[in-house]
């Protein structure tokens, strides 16, 4: 049997049931707004979401080396929904029983291979309100290296296809802006957020006193 990979393809799209859905639900949710009118909106909802009333975390490594400049690790991998490879920092979905904490080493290890330390998590966030109800947590995880240090081995699932890139801060945004224009590549908000953040403090420091 050939290991030969091939490039991903989108063969049909169509119209799912919620009886045939096994991730989402969608909800017609029926409130007052600030008039006191009666409104309806649709939405959807992950039914995996456990204990901690959080779906799921998100990860910004800080790989921290003796000799080398302080860097970040995203991925890439193919997201269908958008018919595109996506640059995204690691996340995951948080099992029934875990914390937001508990998540983030995991999927670190389990989609990079690499370990660290939790040094700060943001509050739980929303990405697309209009859309959806989900939420997350974002964490900064910082990964202590040492000189000689291999790369270390991934541990993905069954049907995960993820490619790491390790990417030094100073160059994060220009590498984003590149996958965007010149490789047809889909950046997450989340990741490109966080990226344009830094690069703005960089080039503003001074005019804005921050």
């Amino acid at each position: 049997m050939s290991s030969k990979m091939q490039e991903p393809k989108i063969k049909k799209i169509s119209a799912l049931s919620s009886e045939e859905a096994k991730w989402i639900e969608f909800n017609k949710i029926e409130w007052t707004d600030q008039t006191g009118g009666s409104r309806i909106w649709e939405a959807a909802s992950r039914k995996t979401r456990g204990a901690s009333g959080i779906d799921a975390v998100a990860i910004a490594p800080i790989l921290l080396h003796p000799s080398k400049p302080a860097s970040t690790l995203i991925i890439l991998q193919y997201r269908p929904p958008v018919q595109a490879i996506c640059v995204e920092f690691p996340a995951g979905l948080i099992d029934a029983k875990e914390t937001p904490e508990q998540a983030a080493i995991r999927e670190l290890k389990e989609e990079t291979g690499y370990e660290g330390n939790i040094v700060d998590i943001t509050p739980t966030i929303v990405a697309d309100p209009g859309l959806t109800t989900a939420n997350m947590q974002l964490a900064i995880v910082e990964v202590q290296l040492n000189e000689g240090d291999e790369e270390p081995e991934q541990h993905l699932e069954d049907g995960e296809h993820i490619e790491r890139i390790v990417v030094p801060l100073n160059e994060l945004y220009d590498r984003l802006m590149a996958y965007s224009k010149e490789e047809g590549k889909i950046v997450d908000a989340r990741l490109f957020h966080w990226a344009s953040g830094l690069h703005f403090a960089k080039l503003n420091a001074e005019k804005y006193r921050l």
